[in-house]
């Protein structure tokens, strides 16, 4: 009966860790309500606000509970040509107009219960510290942002941009930096939609 017992539990440690291990995957980008296409590249921009979408992407951590919007960003290329990101968001609706999005490094500082981030300040000797960690010092929180910097014909790419803010109605997403990889033309800057 322990025997049986035993490999139970096993069972459900393993397809834990298989679940917790099973990459992230967005759906294409023409696939959202809220898209746009220009010039065969077409992005989509989806907030992520609620607690089984913020488990999904971010497993324990809980961005937008501490004021922080994450915001999936998916780039379809089919332009037939292999197109450079060097993607920048701002983020335009509520109180928020133009907000540049914030460096994960900057999100993973955060500390929830003072409301503040945690600025490493320098000190004269090197010595070891205790690096104090806070609800969203999680590697998936750096792991999942936005770092694609080329993307091949046909293929896609996503990440997530933040935003300290709140999931505002009819607020919109403006992403620029994107260009043909051959030529170095820049492509127009895309203004998608974020549903609410």
């Amino acid at each position: 009966m322990r025997r049986v017992a035993l490999m139970f539990l096993l069972s459900i440690a393993v397809a834990a860790a298989a679940d917790k291990d099973k990459p992230f995957a967005s759906q294409p980008a023409a696939f959202y309500p809220h898209h746009q296409t220009q010039e065969k590249v077409t992005i989509a921009a989806v907030p992520y606000s609620t607690e089984e979408q913020q488990a999904e992407a971010f497993g324990k951590a809980r961005p937008y509970k501490y004021g922080i919007l994450p915001i999936l960003v998916i780039v379809q290329n089919d332009t037939g040509k292999t197109i450079r990101l060097n993607l920048t968001a701002k983020y335009t609706g509520g109180d928020a107009r133009g907000l540049e999005s914030m460096r994960p490094s900057d999100v993973v500082l955060f500390d929830g219960s003072s409301g503040n981030w945690k600025v490493p300040t320098p000190r004269p000797f090197p010595l070891p510290q205790k690096n104090k960690k806070g609800p969203l010092n999680t590697p998936e929180i750096e792991g999942r942002a936005f770092n694609v910097k080329l993307v091949p014909p046909g293929e896609s790419a996503h990440g997530f941009f933040y935003f300290e803010t709140q999931n505002w109605p009819d607020a919109r997403v403006d992403l620029n930096g994107i260009k043909d990889a051959e030529s170095g033309r820049d492509f127009f800057f895309f203004e998608v939609p974020v549903e609410k």
